[in-house]
């Protein structure tokens, strides 16, 4: 077994313990909120509370199993279009904050802050808030090593090839629509206030959010072109692969998420939430940003490779994407 497969496995196992205490604790807080032996989050309703943390339940659920996957022999045989969707799902709510989680822990020690890093109670204990942390950062970082040894012992093609000159899934749109959307997230990040209605609301973490989602948006973006123009060696195209994976991972996930808060809180205009940004750009961005990571996803898996060598790339796993 080599190097790169073993920390690769590691990886993967020390990822699904990494969100063990994650579920747990979410699983204590819908258990204790029924028994009435725990608090339910401000501004919810018991009804809401559940309905949140049994969703988080389930995407913790699936977390660990995908981590599984990436190390046992039956995620060799899972569908390939599943473990795909689920990595690269996955890959764009952890990996791609990883920057995020450094930052902002690094600005709440200098401010002596407690960090509520589940965004679900502010009044949870501090020991609660470094466990989620700690699932949010083990799980980013094992699936960030975990992946690509898995990725490259099911589909080793993608490793040693670039799009072909019969590529079908160029999409420049995709890369254009993304490029915009992070260049308004910049613009928002620097200080910018035009489409912004409450310019208080904002602090510190939002910007390094909004920064953060322009910067993959913006990497992901280039990637995705620089690909289809078929202007790349071995590295760079591996390189390429990677920021374009994550870049379309994160506009379609955080996107994905935030959408519907978005729209529940225009339509509904709860009292406790107000949203920094103009609510109606917000949704058309969100809604662009959703539809621009599957755009870019699509340029990147309905490729068909050939090897820089010129040698066949055809492997039994080779349609598993297309």
């Amino acid at each position: 077994m080599e190097r790169w497969d073993r920390v690769g496995r590691c990886a993967g196992y020390g990822a699904a313990l990494a969100m063990a205490p994650y579920l747990l604790i979410k699983v204590s807080w819908v258990v204790g909120s029924l028994l009435g032996l725990a608090p339910i989050g401000e501004g919810f309703n018991l009804a809401g509370w559940v309905l949140l943390n049994t969703v988080t339940i389930g995407m913790a659920g699936i977390g660990i199993t995908l981590a599984l996957a990436l190390v046992r022999p039956w995620g060799m045989r899972a569908p390939g279009w599943l473990v795909a969707f689920c990595a690269w799902t996955g890959a764009g709510f952890l990996v791609s904050i990883l920057p995020y989680a450094v930052l902002s822990t690094l600005l709440d020690a200098g401010h002596d802050g407690a960090t509520n890093s589940g965004g679900d109670d502010s009044a949870m204990p501090g020991w609660e808030g470094a466990l989620i942390q700690f699932s949010f950062i083990g799980m980013g970082l094992g699936l960030a090593l975990a992946l690509p040894a898995y990725l490259r012992r099911r589909w080793p093609e993608a490793f040693t090839a670039r799009v072909g000159d019969d590529s079908r899934a160029a999409v420049p749109w995709a890369a254009a629509v993304a490029a915009v959307v992070g260049l308004v997230w910049a613009y928002w990040a620097v200080g910018g206030t035009l489409g912004v209605a409450h310019p208080a609301q904002r602090d510190t973490n939002g910007y390094l959010l909004t920064g953060l989602g322009a910067l993959w948006a913006l990497a992901g973006s280039a990637a995705v072109r620089v690909l289809a123009r078929q202007r790349t060696t071995r590295g760079s195209h591996r390189l390429l692969l990677a920021l374009g994976w994550l870049g379309s991972g994160s506009l379609f996930t955080w996107s994905g998420w935030r959408l519907p808060i978005t729209l529940f809180v225009a339509l509904a205009h709860p009292d406790d939430v107000t949203q920094p940004e103009n609510l109606a750009i917000a949704a058309v961005l969100h809604l662009a940003a959703v539809v621009a990571g599957v755009g870019m996803l699509r340029s990147l898996v309905g490729s068909r490779p050939r090897t820089l060598a010129g040698t066949s790339p055809t492997s039994p796993h080779a349609s598993e994407l297309g």
